[in-house]
């Protein structure tokens, strides 16, 4: 029980730690707030002017997979900002306090945790600015923006585990920027995944990134009978397949980047 409690209170200084850099960084913080307004605002009026929707309009389709595509891609401050603390030798200097192994990710990750939840919060507001809407009721809309939180989460645990086994900030960016654009892109995000060609359908109908976005869709209340329902498994239950991604993400991610924490610090 101690050893919990200290595992606890080291994640929450680490967390505010962590906090206040992002708070001094004006780098980070455009990237919070001004990338998802450019996002949605380009988005909307560039391809929105072009796309038609039976039913419904093209902002209310696209909002989620903007939602996706930004916690994605903010996730990748968690494994850029792991990278700097081991060419500066923070990591040396946390080795030689009394602190949890496991406070170093945790802090890290909840504090990236934070800034999604700033830029959700600023994706919805421009959002309902430019015409998105949600049809459902209370509950199901906060569990929508429940799920691409911990799914946020965990794939910070994801990139958390590149960086650690990289160890160099250009190596992360150019190899966290090759997987993260074809993972959203290859996707449901902005097009129906039924319009893709030849083997490209399988991969985005089985990507987990279509999967929580039909699943934010369907929460949101961003759907229209018009639009034929997807024919993919995984996308026929995107609730439930989102929350199964996130949990083995999660059960997967967590020990190895702890594995590999360990092993930088005993360096």
């Amino acid at each position: 029980m101690n050893t919990l409690r200290l595992a606890v209170a080291d994640g929450v200084t680490i967390t505010k730690r962590n906090a206040l850099k992002i708070r001094r960084a004006p780098d980070l913080l455009g990237g919070v707030v001004m990338l998802p307004i450019v996002f949605v605002l380009l988005f909307t009026y560039v391809f929105g002017s072009m796309i038609t929707l039976p039913g419904m309009s093209y902002a209310e389709y696209m909002l989620p997979g903007i939602f996706v595509m930004t916690i994605t891609t903010s996730a990748q401050i968690t494994g850029y900002t792991l990278t700097q603390d081991l060419q500066k030798g923070i990591f040396d200097r946390f080795r030689t306090l009394p602190m949890s192994p496991s406070a170093v990710l945790t802090g890290q990750t909840f504090s990236d945790l934070i800034m999604n939840v700033t830029s959700i919060v600023t994706m919805t507001l421009v959002g309902l600015l430019v015409g998105w809407r949600v049809h459902t009721s209370p509950l199901e809309a906060l569990l929508g923006f429940l799920m691409l939180l911990l799914f946020a989460y965990a794939f910070s645990w994801v990139t958390a585990t590149v960086a650690l086994a990289l160890r160099t900030p250009e190596v992360f960016n150019n190899v966290a920027t090759l997987v993260s654009l074809p993972l959203v892109f290859l996707s449901n995000a902005f097009v129906d995944s039924a319009r893709l060609p030849g083997p490209l359908r399988p991969i985005a109908e089985w990507n987990p990134v279509s999967t929580l976005v039909q699943a934010a869709r369907e929460l949101f209340g961003n759907t229209s009978p018009a639009v034929p329902a997807p024919a993919a498994w995984p996308l026929r239950h995107a609730v439930p397949v989102s929350l199964l991604w996130s949990v083995l993400l999660l059960a997967v991610f967590v020990p190895l980047a702890t594995r590999l924490y360990k092993r930088a610090v005993s360096r």
